[in-house]
């Protein structure tokens, strides 16, 4: 991936300087991930720099990834550049309290809250006629509905406004969740953030625990938790703890 060529013609214009001043702040906010996606990421930015439209990017991955801590670090360039972001994250995930996008390293910032009925094209152009918004950050974007990645891209192509997700790709059944199916769909830009499993390979899969530690292999796709609930693993161990589970389940 490190040998990817950026192809997209450069066009001179006060457009191209905004949005080059707009992927510098997206650069460096990207730096928080690993080498891998940062190069993919620096790729994306130059193309971004030289293009005249903004794009939707998804930014997908296991839980404990750093997606929060990277979303944060994007917002503060922005705002040190004198720029205007918009927070958003889901009213679902109160785990740090309400209308707060919290990383596992003590990072924090105030956040707008959305939950499945919101029409995010209503709110979002509605902010940015009265403040230009330079760039919307999704948190949780998982919890999206079909409509509101729709929507995002309106965002988008009519705004002409950044868009970066930053969430899961799949729940503990390995089954996507309605947000990310969208959002790997139609983004223009997916990146994938990087974490490891306890055997050292790639974590891309999500265990879901019960009380007593065991995994479980069914239940309800949303149920909010953290490190007591949920631990990522590669996908040799996530079908060998899934086996265990049904086996246990039969048993039972």
């Amino acid at each position: 991936m490190t040998g990817l060529v950026c192809t997209e013609p450069v066009f001179l214009s006060l457009r191209t300087v905004k949005h080059r001043k707009v992927a510098s702040a997206h650069e460096a906010g990207s730096q928080t991930s690993n080498s891998h996606s940062s190069s993919v990421a620096s790729c994306d930015i130059q193309s971004d720099a030289e293009s005249l439209m903004a794009q939707m990017y998804f930014y997908y991955s296991a839980m404990n990834a750093g997606k929060s801590t990277t979303l944060l670090q994007s917002s503060f360039n922005y705002r040190e550049r004198g720029m205007s972001p918009v927070i958003f994250t889901a009213a679902i995930d109160n785990r740090f309290g309400q209308g707060k996008v919290s990383s596992r390293i003590g990072l924090s910032e105030e956040a707008e809250l959305y939950s499945p009925e919101d029409n995010l094209w209503d709110k979002l152009s509605q902010m940015n006629s009265l403040s230009r918004v330079d760039c919307v950050l999704m948190d949780e974007c998982q919890f999206l509905t079909k409509a509101q990645v729709h929507q995002l891209t309106e965002v988008v192509d009519k705004l002409d406004i950044p868009v970066l997700c930053y969430g899961l790709r799949t729940d503990f059944r390995g089954e996507l969740f309605e947000g990310s199916q969208y959002l790997l769909a139609w983004a223009d830009k997916l990146v994938e953030l990087k974490t490891v499993c306890h055997c050292g390979r790639k974590a891309n899969m999500v265990i879901r625990h019960d009380a007593s530690g065991k995994a479980i292999a069914d239940g309800d796709q949303v149920e909010i938790g953290g490190n007591d609930r949920y631990v990522s693993v590669c996908r040799k161990h996530y079908k060998e703890a899934m086996d265990q589970a049904r086996q246990a389940a039969k048993s039972a």
